[in-house]
């Protein structure tokens, strides 16, 4: 790349920022007016320009987008699950965009019974997103959520599914998700504020009334939790949780009678993590109850939940993360993590057996799916590996029979797994922690220093970025690039307190972590600084700022998607959603401590004279979780104080919000763009 037009320039306005005796000026506070004509004009001064600087691509971009594309079965169908009496599943047709979901009556050889088809839904929309989809116990209803702007603002309505009837119900400004009462009448759903966004209130619907009058059953006022509502397994109990970072609450109501009155499950005290499933006469609680860092399973009977009742099933244990539970007739299944790894372990009740199921590869992953039935000995789960494509599997927990119902299926002659290879290293961070990564490559690599690699991390909200199977990332791997996950602190993957090493006043843990996974790769010769690119979105974005700032010289280029990267004004500006519910993850800068500590990374505030790699940024005009003008401001910021002549792009998509573009081959597109950045500047146009 070679610069050959001129870089656009935002204008700076003075505005004083101010707090706790600090003062900060912010220049580019005004691009956070979105109605503004002249901020639309910046943006698509960027985007121009952007297109100049990448014109030499387009073609690579176009035969990189149809590359990825065709390795994607298209006239493709989900493996069907039973409940209620009918099989569901999901299907693509050649051609389209977007999923057809369907049923039948059964058994698979019964006539189609099309829900939705959203290539007919999304026609004239230049976003769409279908969610939420809940049938009625009598099996002839579906309610369902559409979301045509992409800010994250759905619109609940409910579907006849025997005459195709859409009735005339619309349910503005929710999450999109609603579940049925067994009256087959009574809809519970969550509705979000107009301006934060934050999820905050449960109502009941009744058909056939107008939601003007529907009831409001919880009201969720305190702005660091987010409501919601769904059934049990059981199908016994509503539900209605509320959730902090670090903190839950549970209300609970005989699905039976929707009129009733919510009971209180265990009331909320800080620190007290828990989650709640409903078998016979019990409910049992996955839960972080007396000091149970990794997690612990307890038991309480149905009419005696709160916490003085609970009795231990599955002890804590410091060295296995308990992440999740599943209930069947006969087995309890627990997916557990150990060392990183993913374990699950399935146990009868009556303690005649107890055991894990095999799992052989070094890095892999490893999950139970969808298990709607509880009278069954069929366990699906779904396993894959960065070299294995991902396999949904049914398991016979009585036989220990296996069957895998489908691979995924890789839509090019030449792939073979066993021509690629992974591998686990553990760096040295600057602490002396060893930190994880997992690595993929084609088979035959030198370690000469001259690989291309692309390193990736999230590292926050005690996400884990799990070692999984990709079909784009062949076209990275077959030029070949090593494509390196490093399992920073800030997730969960060794557990929770590797999330807890990584958050609030321990955050910069998050950003040095990756850096000493980037100095490990060079000192191990799989790469070096010319040949080293990093990538991260959303809060991974954040990370991305963050590295730039204290580590440019180690990479040759950077991708930050949708990047949070404005920290400190964004977490004192409570209006803006998600900020409220955040506080437990980076802290409330209204206190001094944090306010300080948040300003030592925020990567806006910290942009300084000193040269920068090569970097592409995105957005999406519409996010709702991270604003438009926090990339924007930031790459105003980079424009005017870095001292190189290194390429700096920025594109926003003005159709779209934090998620990208909506359809199954649009976001490919999406893709390509980030791969062509990275493959022009190692001089690859082919």
């Amino acid at each position: 790349m070679k610069i050959s037009v001129a870089a656009p320039k935002a204008k700076k306005i003075a505005k004083k920022l101010e707090i706790h005796g600090d003062e900060r000026i912010d220049n580019y506070f005004w691009l956070n007016e979105r109605e503004n004509p002249e901020v639309i004009k910046y943006l698509e001064e960027e985007n121009a320009y952007n297109d100049e600087m990448t014109a030499h691509t387009k073609h690579f971009q176009e035969n990189l987008f149809e590359e990825l594309k065709a390795r994607i079965k298209e006239d493709d169908t989900s493996v069907p699950y039973k409940m209620n009496g009918y099989w569901y599943y999901v299907r693509f047709e050649t051609g389209k965009n977007y999923p057809i979901y369907a049923r039948k009556k059964e058994t698979l050889e019964a006539e189609e019974q099309i829900l939705f088809d959203c290539n007919k839904m999304a026609q004239g929309h230049s976003y769409f997103k279908l969610t939420g989809l809940s049938i009625s116990p009598d099996n002839n209803l579906i309610s369902f959520g559409v979301d045509t702007v992409s800010r994250r603002k759905f619109t609940i309505q409910v579907k006849n599914i025997e005459t195709g009837e859409i009735l005339p119900t619309k349910i503005e400004t929710t999450t999109g998700s609603s579940t049925w009462a067994n009256d087959n009448k009574t809809l519970f759903y969550t509705r979000k504020d107009e301006e934060t966004l934050r999820s905050d209130k449960i109502y009941q619907h009744i058909l056939g009334e107008n939601p003007d009058d529907d009831i409001l059953v919880y009201h969720e006022k305190d702005e660091t939790f987010n409501a919601y509502v769904y059934k049990s397994k059981s199908k016994k109990y509503i539900i209605i949780g509320s959730s902090s970072t670090v903190s839950d609450e549970y209300r609970i109501l005989n699905a039976d009678f929707p009129r009733g009155n919510f009971h209180l499950f265990q009331e909320r005290i800080r620190g007290l993590e828990y989650g709640i499933a409903h078998y016979q006469d019990f409910f049992y609680v996955l839960t972080n109850a007396d000091d149970a860092t990794n997690f612990k399973l307890m038991k309480t009977p149905t009419e005696k939940t709160a916490k003085d009742n609970w009795e231990e099933v599955i002890p804590h244990r410091k060295d296995v993360l308990l992440e999740d539970v599943d209930i069947f007739r006969d087995y309890l299944v627990l997916g557990e993590r150990t060392q990183g790894l993913n374990k699950i372990r399935i146990m009868r009740w009556d303690e005649q057996e107890d055991y894990y199921l095999p799992f052989d590869n070094e890095t892999y992953t490893a999950y139970t799916g969808n298990n709607p039935d509880f009278d069954t000995n069929i366990l699906r789960y779904g396993y894959n590996s960065l070299t294995t494509p991902a396999s949904v599997i049914d398991f016979n927990m009585k036989t220990k029979e296996s069957e895998v119902k489908k691979e995924q299926s890789v839509e090019d002659p030449s792939f073979r797994k066993e021509n690629y290879t992974s591998e686990r290293i553990w760096a040295t961070a600057q602490d002396g922690t060893k930190v994880p990564m997992s690595l993929v490559y084609k088979k035959g690599l030198k370690k000469d220093g001259n690989n291309p690699v692309l390193q990736y991390a999230y590292g926050s909200y005690g996400h884990t970025t799990d070692p999984s199977f990709s079909t784009s990332r062949l076209s990275l791997l077959n030029r070949g690039f090593v494509f390196a996950i490093a399992h920073v602190r800030g997730g969960e993957y060794l557990g929770r307190e590797w999330y807890e090493e990584g958050k609030l006043l321990h955050k910069r843990n998050t950003f040095t972590d990756f850096i000493d996974c980037s100095k490990f790769l060079i000192q191990q010769n799989y790469t070096s600084a010319k040949y080293l690119y990093a990538f991260g979105g959303s809060a991974g974005g954040m990370l991305m700022g963050g590295i730039l700032n204290m580590a440019p010289q180690l990479y040759n280029g950077v991708i930050a998607a949708v990047p949070f990267v404005d920290v400190v004004s964004t977490m004192l500006d409570d209006s803006i959603p998600l900020t409220t519910g955040e506080y437990d993850e980076w802290g409330n800068p209204n206190d001094k401590n944090y306010y300080e500590y948040m300003k030592s990374y925020s990567p806006y505030d910290n942009v300084q004279a000193q040269d920068y790699p090569n970097i592409l940024v995105t957005t999406g005009f519409h996010d709702s979780q991270v604003q438009y003008w926090e990339p924007a401001k930031w790459v105003a910021k980079l424009r005017e104080l870095k001292t190189d002549s290194n390429i700096l792009l920025f594109h926003t998509n003005m159709e779209a919000g934090h998620g990208g573009a909506s359809g199954r081959f649009e976001a490919l597109k999406e893709v390509a763009e980030d791969y062509a950045f990275i493959l022009d500047l190692e001089g690859i146009s082919e």
